[in-house]
């Protein structure tokens, strides 16, 4: 019986173009430069996810320490860069300029289609299914502003405010039309209680301090009010077979919680979790690459090989299945509701 063709509706090659990635890790070595300069005033902290001090040493990666949290399981930088030289970090970024002005530019319609309408369904779906019908919707770090762009163009809520710290990707949201707020949401100007549904795709990653960040969500929202993010699982594919190669274990992600840790954090900080999941699309896409530029070899692991080059057709889709319903995808979704 003739197997059946992989199917995929995109690969990594359509949303990161390899002819522009190489030039792109000239401006991501000269970010690492920048905030490694500083690295004799980093600063220890504890668990992100759980508080507990307890951890080892997982690897090293860009000359930083990734531990392993004794308790939760989160993957964190310890020590890791203070808030004012992050802010210093994201001002400057060469990498963060490139991406607006290539990468994003050269994707933008395939991500808006297969990536940032479907975001925007599925944030429609959930709060339909939790009852919720936003007047106020916040997205904290809108980035090139696809997302709010959508959900204003669909009319799903009154009040869209995008806020984005990075000065050239708030100009690029201006650019669409969108109220902006330039800063942090550390720094956001929010009256209390006055957000509905405030969503944040692929940023607490990067916060020194997720904890606080959660916390000020907590006095924006309302009661009964949603948080939806997205970011990336330590516990999953790319990151536990090859955190040296996976592009998710870069200098600018400080933490990589894990399905169990993500509810921990949330309900530290009064919130319900609804539902923790990992629909990710592309990690076997991502590990086959590892094999197919040479960073991982066969012998590494047979097995793998076999799947993911072997018989990637007849397996692909289906592997990738696998790990998309048994929560070890890469990226993972958190639906959290204000008690």
């Amino acid at each position: 019986m003739a197997q059946p063709q992989r199917s995929a509706l995109f690969n990594e090659n359509d949303i990161r173009p390899e002819n522009l990635m190489t030039e792109q890790e000239k401006h991501m070595l000269a970010d690492i430069d920048f905030i490694l300069q500083f690295k004799d005033q980093y600063v220890a902290v504890a668990c992100p996810a759980c508080g507990s001090t307890k951890s080892h040493t997982a690897f090293n990666k860009y000359s930083l320490d990734y531990k392993d949290c004794s308790d939760c399981g989160t993957l964190y930088i310890n020590p890791r860069p203070s808030p004012e030289h992050l802010e210093q970090f994201y001002k400057q970024s060469k990498n963060y300029e490139y991406w607006n002005t290539h990468i994003f530019p050269a994707s933008s319609e395939l991500r808006r289609e297969r990536i940032f309408k479907p975001r925007v369904q599925k944030v429609k779906e959930i709060c339909a299914d939790l009852g919720i019908k936003p007047q106020t919707l916040v997205e904290v770090g809108a980035g090139f502003g696809l997302f709010c762009d959508e959900v204003q163009k669909d009319g799903f809520a009154a009040n869209v405010v995008a806020v984005e710290p990075t000065p050239s990707l708030a100009e690029t949201c201006r650019g669409r039309g969108l109220n902006v707020m330039e800063s942090t949401i550390e720094k956001a100007t929010f009256a209390p209680e006055s957000v509905d549904v405030l969503c944040s795709f692929e940023v607490i990653e990067h916060l020194f301090n997720p904890g606080a960040f959660i916390e000020q969500c907590s006095r924006f929202i309302k009661p009964g009010g949603l948080v939806i993010l997205s970011n990336p699982n330590g516990k999953g594919f790319d990151v536990v077979v090859s955190p040296q190669h996976s592009g998710t274990v870069d200098v600018e992600h400080l933490n990589y919680f894990n399905p169990a840790s993500m509810e921990l954090l949330f309900n530290r900080y009064g919130f319900d979790v609804i539902n923790v999941e990992t629909p990710g699309k592309l990690d076997a896409d991502i590990v086959r690459n590892m094999f197919l530029q040479g960073n991982l070899k066969k012998q590494d692991n047979p097995f793998l090989h076999q799947i993911l080059v072997e018989n990637w057709d007849a397996c692909g889709d289906s592997f990738q299945a696998f790990l998309a319903n048994n929560k070890l995808s890469s990226h993972m979704w958190t639906v959290a509701r204000k008690k």
